[in-house]
């Protein structure tokens, strides 16, 4: 595996998927814009153990390994000397039940992934991305 330092993933409920609305602290990467779960790697998390934590922090979503349908290695969106991971999972109406949004962000709702797709405040990076699961999977 080779070293990475965060993943984001698109979580799939019923044609839809999950996506919050980033703080708008100044400084902030992305402020203001739609985003997938995700964040930064800490101490010797490999991939799935990252992405289980920060689902759990950011939606007190329980994340199963068997769950993630799809993942690709990335240059990571602050560097791309750096790599990232992002990852597509299918969650159930059990987890949707067990959100209670953490302490990064303003909002969350589900979109389809054509709103996604087609909006201008979204990460861009995560357009194409997003793009490459339906082309690649």
């Amino acid at each position: 595996m080779i070293d990475f330092i965060g993943v984001k993933i698109a979580l799939f409920f019923d044609g839809t998927v999950l996506v919050c609305l980033r703080d708008s602290k100044p400084g902030l990467r992305f402020a203001g814009m739609w985003d997938f779960p995700g964040g930064g790697r800490e101490n010797n998390e490999d991939p799935i153990e990252c992405i289980i934590r920060e689902v759990a922090e950011e939606f007190s979503i329980t994340l199963k390994p068997d769950s993630i349908v799809w993942q690709k290695e990335y240059p990571a969106m602050h560097d791309p000397d750096l790599h990232a991971y992002f990852m597509v999972a299918k969650i159930t109406q059990q987890d949707v039940d067990s959100i209670r949004f953490g302490e990064e962000g303003q909002e969350w709702k589900f979109m389809s992934a054509d709103e996604f797709l087609s909006r201008n405040d979204v990460v861009p990076q995560l357009k194409g991305r997003l793009q490459d699961y339906f082309r690649l999977r």
